[in-house]
């Protein structure tokens, strides 16, 4: 392994050391570097004398024994190697034996350093130096002088470019502010000169440093450690890139063997093969010992028999053999980096003293005292504690997707059951002439007649609709509209379709004022409510509507019955609407059927009544296919296919759903597009030109203002799934939906902006549009705020609030919600403790599957406290958690009658699962090159670390790097 020696002795200021100085500096700089050549006698074994001295060295020098050149005498003990230590252990000792003036003269003029003038000094800049005044101005300053040398082996200089000044030169002068804040020196005040020594197997340099403010300056072995490390990231930057990656693949390793080994912990302690009676022992002791301490009860504030005690609880958990071998990977990956920067690799210290695994001590203080205290215990991963759950769109029912009932646009009637019209005297002109041969043409043009071998073709249908319109004909102006205003057969133009809209609603009313006619009325009514060629009003439109559903004209029963189900024009009234809907229902209309479906099978202005539902489906269904036969509609398509995909009134069949899906995509219809993209995205065999062709419809969806096309598209941007992560782009795409009203789109944003997930953390806009979610009836929305409040962390702490927010969503059948509600009301503490409440919030998130709400059922019912024991229950609820993958759940299956009191073997399985999480989430502690902490980021760390529990005076023995 490639590594740098950096030795750094010191000379104190003063007149006895000003001469030794000064011949110092002048001996190193202008030393003979005549290169000698080497003799066969160095081969021989080394001297008696050479021995003795050696000996003698090693007593007074302990420290040589690091050397390089120890190392290969060690290796082969001849005269040459001898003469190499003995030279290079006394020159790096010099100035404990001579002075400043004279170790600056030998560090710039001994053999074989490479001189740039007269002599090998150097220092930062260009500007020649005078030996003389630099080993005067050394020697007559009063502070410290610090002598570090940097040694590398010839191989590791040669391969590096490291066996030249020049290179030392560049080098140390890019590490200057390394050097002065190690030094505790101001940058403006260091001053440093070094020399080359181009010894022949261990090239080094000689440095002289101070401060020219005497008061500066002082050297720990931490800053020594950071020297080196800085000279050793810059020297061997190039070899450590692998190493890192090593340690990065190693790091994952040891997460997974970690996981491994806690599940195989668990497995043993399942079969009764792990038994620690001593952990035991010391646990039930340390919660008894803490009842009695006052304070803070952290590791840092405990006193040194309690710290002790805590340190052999957790060395008791690293005798297994498992995490025993994981520490022995973690700290082989950690020494093999580590040696780089220390001439000695260190031996692992107990697991209770490696800093790097301090967290587990407090878990162990934190186990005692809620032995002590008799605490309801929660085990469940963090992620359930503090992340918000990542709810999918039209996950919970089908209503909550881009489902039918969502689709803006109303059906149109059939024109082979327009109603008749009423009586005309002879010569007026009836409005069935309406219905023309050529506007019939126009209308199988529209959509296309497999039967009639006629295709669709939009631009011929929209000629033949021009030709209708020239006689004033309502039906034809009606459709320019609709085309006119989707771009087919022509260019959208919504102000050209206003036009349309106006003139065919003109003749309507001419119509009407001429003869009064259920068909008339309607189709005012339509108009007028949905503001196509007038100002919407939905108060005018009911009156029409009304007029037409009084004369049983099912399409108008079928409309009036929608704006009672909103309250638009009129009072809200579902009974009314499922009146309105039932009557167009028995007259073979099958969206009113869809509707009644909808509302029986949630119980919405009726009984609720699922067998009458799923018929009302099915004559939905049945009414669409014929429908859909007759007139080729994209509306009627995109029904027909969520309802096979849903299988609502009709078996499922993806196949079948996704033919009605591209028929209706081809002509546009946003929602099959969305729909069809997320079958082809789902599809883990769809090829990347069919991906493409999915994400064209999305984008297409997109553009036509569909706002689950863009949440979906957003979800796609964010996770980078099929494109490439973009979380600006996800947040432009949530942000378009949530101004359509998506509530999930806003409550992913609300996600986004409180996580600062790939954008910049902005509380005050998270809970704007979780608020705006919430304001929507969205559960996971109110479930969020409910937690923000609670928490008091981003927002300021409002128990009722959070309370409110959480109830409401619980209300929503939102289980964690409940299971949150659940643990508030059982700790206690932010509110007056309910057991009974608690038991009912838990019992809604158990009966939803939420594993953590079954678990702690059943451990309650188990341990008997706050509930009665009932043992069949516990068992009934740790079954159905354990089938979730609960290992806690399945230990206390498995160990149903082998203990009264499960609460310290339960502490110690606890350790065993926080031990993983503290392998998972630690990799060999060293910082990528280049990176340092400046000192108001120090501070924040000493102010965490203090807030964790550690004194200001807790002095550990210091593991990292």
């Amino acid at each position: 392994m490639a590594r740098i020696i950096l030795k750094c002795p010191y000379l104190k200021g003063g007149e006895k050391t000003a001469a030794h100085l000064n011949n110092l500096v002048k001996y190193i700089a202008t030393r003979d570097g005549v290169e000698k050549t080497e003799s066969a006698h160095r081969l021989w074994h080394s001297t008696k004398k050479q021995q003795e001295l050696i000996a003698q060295i090693l007593r007074e020098f302990p420290d040589t024994k690091d050397l390089f050149e120890y190392e290969n005498y060690c290796e082969n003990s001849n005269r040459g190697n001898a003469s190499e230590f003995i030279s290079i252990a006394l020159e790096q000792n010099l100035d404990q034996i001579s002075g400043r003036q004279k170790y600056l003269d030998y560090i710039a003029n001994r053999p074989r350093v490479e001189k740039l003038d007269i002599h090998g000094l150097f220092t930062a800049g260009d500007a020649p130096l005078v030996l003389s005044q630099v080993a005067e101005e050394v020697a007559t300053h009063t502070g410290n002088v610090w002598t570090p040398i940097i040694s590398l082996r010839r191989e590791d200089a040669a391969r590096l470019g490291y066996d030249n000044a020049c290179a030392w030169k560049a080098l140390l002068s890019s590490k200057a502010m390394e050097l002065a804040e190690n030094l505790k020196i101001h940058p403006d005040h260091l001053q440093w000169y070094a020399a080359f020594h181009n010894e022949s197997h261990h090239p080094h340099v000689h440095m002289i440093c101070y401060s020219t403010d005497p008061r500066e300056g002082y050297l720990t072995k931490q800053g020594i450690r950071k020297i080196k490390s800085a000279l050793a990231n810059e020297i061997f930057r190039q070899e450590l890139i692998p190493l890192y990656g090593e340690k990065s693949q190693r790091r994952d390793d040891l997460k997974q063997q970690a996981a491994e080994a806690m599940g195989a912990l668990i497995r043993q302690m399942k079969g009764g093969v792990l038994v620690s009676e001593h952990m035991e022992q010391l646990l039930t002791h340390l919660a008894e010992r803490l009842q009695t301490v006052s304070g803070k009860k952290q590791y840092g504030y405990l006193k040194a028999d309690l710290k002790n005690m805590v340190d052999e609880i957790v060395d008791e958990l690293a005798r297994d053999s498992r995490i025993a071998e994981a520490y022995r990977l973690w700290w082989e990956v950690r020494g093999r980096i580590e040696a780089i920067y220390t001439e000695t690799s260190s031996e692992a210290p107990p697991l209770s003293r490696c800093e790097d695994f301090k967290p587990i001590r407090n878990r162990v203080i934190q186990e005692a005292l809620n032995l002590g205290s008799g605490v309801i215990t929660f085990e469940e991963p963090v992620s359930v504690e503090t992340a918000l759950p990542d709810a999918e769109l039209g996950a919970d029912a089908p209503s909550m997707e881009a489902t039918p009932e969502n689709e803006p646009a109303e059906p149109e009637e059939d024109a082979s059951e327009t109603p008749p019209a009423p009586s005309f005297r002879s010569g007026e002109k009836s409005p069935t002439s309406w219905w023309t041969e050529e506007y019939k043409l126009a209308k199988q043009y529209l959509h296309g007649d497999e039967d009639a071998n006629i295709p669709q073709d939009f631009e011929q249908a929209f000629d033949l609709f021009l030709l209708e319109a020239e006689n004033d004909n309502p039906l034809a102006l009606y459709d320019l509209g609709r085309m006119t205003a989707d771009g087919l057969g022509c260019k959208a133009d919504a102000d050209a379709a206003y036009g349309w809209y106006e003139k065919a609603l003109a003749v309507f009313h001419a119509a009407e004022e001429e003869k009064p006619w259920k068909y008339t009325e309607y189709r005012i009514g339509k108009m007028v409510a949905a503001g196509l060629g007038t100002e919407q009003d939905y108060l005018q439109a009911a009156d029409w509507l009304t007029l037409s559903a009084n004369e049983k004209y099912k399409y108008a029963q079928y409309s009036l019955g929608g704006l009672y189900y909103h309250g638009k024009g009129v009072e809200q009234d579902h009974e009314i609407a499922f009146s309105l809907y039932t009557r167009s229902a028995d007259q073979s209309f099958p969206y009113a059927s869809f509707e009644l479906g909808k509302m029986l099978r949630a119980g919405i202005g009726c009984v609720k009544n699922q067998p009458d539902a799923d018929r009302r489906f099915r004559e939905a269904f049945l009414g669409f296919v014929s429908l859909e036969e007759k007139g080729h509609d994209d509306k009627l398509q995109y029904r027909l296919g969520w309802m096979l995909l849903n299988g609502v009134g009709t078996e499922k069949n993806e196949a079948k759903a996704k033919e009605f899906f591209e028929k209706a995509a081809t002509v546009g219809n946003p929602f099959a597009c969305y729909q069809l993209a997320k079958l082809i995205l789902s599809d883990e065999t769809a090829s990347p030109s069919e991906v493409e062709k999915a994400l064209g419809y999305l984008r297409q969806a997109v553009e036509a203002e569909n706002p689950y096309a863009a949440y979906f598209l957003g979800k796609l941007y964010e996770k980078g799934q099929h494109v490439p992560q973009n979380t600006v782009e996800a947040v432009r795409l949530y942000t378009l939906s949530a101004e359509q009203n998506n509530d999930f789109a806003a409550y992913r944003l609300g996600k986004l902006h409180l996580g600062g997930e790939g954008v910049l953390k902005d509380v005050e806009a998270a809970i704007r549009w979780l608020t705006f979610a919430a304001d929507h009836k969205n559960p996971f929305a109110e479930y969020a705020l409910g937690v923000l409040y609670l928490k008091g962390e981003d927002v300021p702490k409002d128990i009722p609030k959070a309370l409110e927010y959480l109830k409401h969503s619980a209300a929503q059948d939102n289980p964690f919600a409940a299971y949150r509600l659940g643990k508030v009301y059982l700790m206690g503490g932010d509110v007056p403790k309910d057991v009974q409440a608690a038991l009912q919030f838990l019992t809604a998130a158990a009966e939803q599957g939420n594993q953590y709400a079954q678990y702690t059922l059943g451990k309650l019912h188990l341990m008997g406290k706050d509930v009665p024991r009932d043992k069949e229950s516990a068992v009934r609820w740790f079954t159905l958690s354990a089938a979730q993958g609960n290992l806690y759940a399945q230990f206390f299956l498995d160990h149903m009658d082998e203990f009264k009191d499960p609460s310290v073997l339960l502490a110690g399985t606890r350790l065993l699962h926080h031990m993983s999480r503290v392998f998972a989430d630690n990799a060999p502690p060293l910082k990528p090159p280049g990176q340092r902490a400046d000192r108001k980021l120090l501070r924040r760390l000493r102010e965490k670390k203090q807030a964790q529990g550690h004194a200001r005076d807790d002095h550990e023995q210091t593991m990292s790097l």
